[in-house]
């Protein structure tokens, strides 16, 4: 499903037009990064929650020349589905 599907999905489900539906998908986008970026969990029951993994520094090694290169160390978003979401996808 795309981003204008979706919009259109819940402009339908939700009873308004598209403009409204996707400042809402806007503004959810939005305030997930943000709570991540400040480095909270967003949790939804049954859904799942986003959280922020930290990946440690490393070397690894360029595939076309062999040589050693560092990789920093980052943050990165995670998802980890909920009961209620990994029930639906199983049936």
């Amino acid at each position: 499903m795309t981003k204008e599907e979706m919009i259109a999905k819940i402009s339908d489900e939700a009873g308004i037009n598209k403009r409204q539906a996707s400042d809402a998908l806007k503004s959810f986008f939005g305030n997930v990064s943000m709570s991540l970026k400040k480095g909270k969990k967003v949790s939804f029951v049954g859904f799942g929650t986003f959280s922020v993994n930290k990946r440690k520094a490393r070397i690894g090694r360029n595939p076309q020349t062999g040589a050693k290169i560092n990789i920093p160390a980052t943050k990165v978003p995670h998802f980890r589905a909920g009961k209620t979401l990994r029930d639906a996808v199983k049936k």
